[in-house]
């Protein structure tokens, strides 16, 4: 087992089954669907994502069917952009998610476009089961199936598509949100009709909840909404009470959102009451998350969105909004009185331990999944940004006012993994990570207990080792007041800035010379750079920007560099780079990875294959056999002394993408992956070459120990990387 456990990423949903007790499922955006165990940890339901499907990792939508609590829909796509080619799916399972149908959609799925904490956008008719209604992004609409997701047609008749979208700035942020969410009225209708009552919420600043009461064929708004400009992120029926809660903020979130209401609407008496926990002219965020006790009508719980400073606010309420009270308060600024207590035994690197931290471990953020068992009113779950927190005593709150917030994420990590090392001597791993920094691994059978810290990046772009000197350790990260490029003499447990940079200076990838002296900086925007002896950065030259940076293992003057097809190489410390050769007709270079104690030997993969040289780049040759393209790889321990590094990594070998690898330089190769581990598109990997494991990191699925002799090992942690980050290592 190899844990981080804890999270480590936005977990934008969770949805319990309202009629099977124990059944729930996670979504995330870029980490694909889980369910909940009776133990509180959770299963993977998409480990067999290949890189033919990566983007069905975006989960933008989740319904659990009410009637056949087996029955489970998804809606999967990663981006709406031109990011990702691909078309969106419906998927569905009649076996809790064990095996997958899949339905393709006439248009693209964002599970990592803004506003994917809306929702739930999918809703199964609990009347009639076999009709499923799903909301669209991009202007199309809402659309309908009546034969259990098999097939989908568009909604004519509903004609607001939500029009809202983050700004113009890019593609990214300037495609519409689109549909909200869909929730039936389960007192309306009989069983085995379609139900009559649906509320739909869209992404709109106008009018934005509509209904129909004729089972979808007609549709209206729904009278007396406030008008404030604001989103509906949520909408919650409490059947008992007949009352829809639905939670609005300015923003699409998961990131923005500075005001907002909590609404409810009487669906027997017309009227809407403004509930929110704080007036709109003494709010700064938005609300989000929100949930109901189904056993307990009137008890309602809301989350901001967001509030940065000093910790997200949550609320709960026992007189349907009446009265709220939170989950920390000010006690006269500074002092605060918090309403709860922290376990995150499961996930101790979730407390920053550094002695500036003004609040070592936080409520959370991005809190738009909120959920209340509905068979155990004590056990509830929300999830944040960087992990899912809640608890199974939940009813402290109305007693003592005071709680145990509980990390229960074992199972559903999502780390954004930038980059692997193992350098020889030192831990099995150290890993370098986006949003929480990076990690050093003493055991892989246990939790780190922190990361990285003094100095502390919000990410880690890039990691590197000196080969002659492995103890050395670079690694380069995000920070509005520090220096972004940091120095380890101690494998990476201790670290000093490096002033070299600046906090202006851009973090990128990074590479060390084999000594530990110069450091090689390739920003993700800008001219490479150039540090020698901590002086200050300097600009490379002849070396074009974004190329794929490293360093020769051996070699204490020697980098290298990929860009475009075309190979680069430093013999003067890393001041200039010479262009050597063109790597056949490949037009990008997406790995480059030296040897370890060999000078000038070095590999390249390609978009063409995997390529070769022993001169330090003079010349290469191009392996054989059937590979003929490749991403990001790793070297690894061989055999035995004699023997060449096994060389693991995700390549195309006679016409397969999968991870491989291969024992004699390419001459022969073999699959590592199988159809219930597909790895996703491969993104970072690095052989260990004290012992014979492999360590791979996938786009959103997982860092695999690969033994060599033993295949990989069962691992119950799920790390993430976005795609764009084919090349850090």
């Amino acid at each position: 087992m190899f844990p981080i456990t804890g999270g480590g990423g936005f977990t934008p949903g969770i949805v319990f089954n309202p009629s099977a007790k124990g059944v729930a499922y996670a979504r995330t955006d870029i980490g694909g669907p889980y369910r909940l165990n009776a133990d509180d940890t959770w299963t993977p339901l998409l480990d067999s994502v290949n890189n033919s499907n990566w983007h069905n990792w975006g989960i933008d939508a989740l319904a659990t069917d009410p009637v056949d609590t087996e029955r489970l829909y998804l809606a999967v796509g990663m981006y709406t952009n031109e990011w990702d080619p691909n078309p969106g799916s419906i998927l569905r399972s009649t076996d809790m998610g064990n095996t997958w149908q899949e339905t393709v959609l006439p248009f693209k799925v964002g599970g990592n476009m803004p506003g994917r904490g809306v929702g739930e956008r999918l809703a199964v008719d609990p009347n009639d089961n076999s009709i499923i209604y799903f909301g669209a992004r991009s202007g199309h609409g809402l659309w309908k199936s009546t034969n259990y997701g098999v097939t989908w047609s568009n909604v004519t008749s509903f004609t607001w598509t939500g029009t809202y979208f983050q700004n113009s700035s890019s593609s990214y942020t300037s495609d519409p949100v689109g549909i909200a969410w869909v929730t039936f009225d389960t007192t309306s209708g009989t069983k085995g009709s379609p139900t009559p009552r649906i509320f739909v919420g869209v992404v709109d600043t106008g009018k934005s909840v509509f209904k129909s009461e004729d089972g979808g064929v007609t549709w209206a708004w729904v009278s007396g909404e406030p008008l404030y400009g604001f989103l509906p992120h949520k909408g919650i029926l409490s059947p008992q009470e007949k009352t829809l809660y639905i939670s609005y903020s300015n923003g699409a979130g998961p990131y923005d959102g500075t005001n907002g209401t909590v609404h409810k609407y009487n669906i027997s008496t017309g009227v809407w009451t403004d509930i929110s926990p704080t007036p709109m002219a003494s709010t700064y965020y938005g609300y989000g998350g929100l949930a109901v006790d189904l056993q307990v009508p009137g008890t309602v719980m809301v989350a901001a969105l967001n509030c940065w400073w000093p910790d997200e606010l949550i609320w709960r309420s026992l007189d349907s909004g009446a009265t709220w009270s939170p989950i920390w308060a000010w006690n006269g600024y500074p002092n605060i009185d918090y309403y709860y207590s922290y376990d995150i035994s499961n996930a101790p690197w979730l407390q920053d331990n550094t002695s500036t931290a003004q609040f070592p471990v936080r409520v959370g953020w991005m809190v738009e999944a909120l959920a209340i068992d509905p068979f155990d009113s004590n056990h509830w779950l929300y999830g944040t940004g960087e992990t899912i927190y809640g608890g199974h005593d939940l009813l402290k709150w109305d007693s003592s006012h005071n709680i145990t917030l509980k990390s229960l994420a074992v199972g559903i990590e999502e780390m954004a993994v930038l980059g692997l090392i193992a350098p020889s001597g030192g831990p099995p791993l150290l890993s370098a990570v986006g949003d929480d920094g990076g990690f050093y691994h003493v055991d892989l059978n246990t939790a780190p207990s922190q990361y990285f810290h003094d100095p502390t990046y919000s990410s880690t772009n890039g990691i590197d080792y000196a080969g002659n000197k492995p103890s050395y350790i670079v690694r380069a990260g995000s920070s509005s007041t520090l220096p972004t490029v940091s120095l380890s003499t101690d494998y990476g447990l201790t670290w000093s800035a490096d002033y070299a940079a600046s906090s202006s200076t851009v973090p990128g990838a990074v590479a060390l010379s084999a000594d530990g002296d110069t450091v090689l900086l390739m920003p993700t925007s800008g001219s490479p750079l150039i540090s020698k002896y901590t002086s200050s950065f300097s600009t490379v030259s002849g070396l074009p920007p974004l190329a794929v940076i490293a360093s020769d293992k051996s070699n204490n003057t020697v980098f290298y560099g990929g860009y475009a097809g075309s190979f680069y190489t430093s013999t003067d410390g890393g001041v200039t780079f010479t262009k050597q050769v063109s790597l056949g007709s490949s037009s990008a270079v997406n790995a480059i990875r030296a040897h370890p104690t060999i000078a000038g030997d070095v590999w390249a993969s390609t978009d063409t294959g995997l390529w070769h040289s022993t001169n330090s780049g003079s010349s290469f040759i191009q392996i054989g056999s059937g590979c003929t393209a490749g991403w990001s790889f790793g070297l690894g321990k061989a055999a035995n002394t004699t023997s060449y590094p096994v060389i693991f990594g995700f390549f195309t070998v006679d016409g397969v993408t999968a991870l491989f690898k291969t024992e004699d330089k390419g001459v022969n190769w073999q699959i590592i992956s199988d159809a219930a581990h597909g790895f996703g598109a491969s993104s970072a990997n690095v052989g260990n070459m004290v012992r014979r494991a492999q360590w791979q990191s996938t786009i959103v699925n997982s860092i695999w120990d690969y033994d060599i002799v033993n295949r990989y090992h069962s691992i119950n942690v799920v790390i993430q990387i976005d795609f764009h980050d084919y090349n850090y290592i």
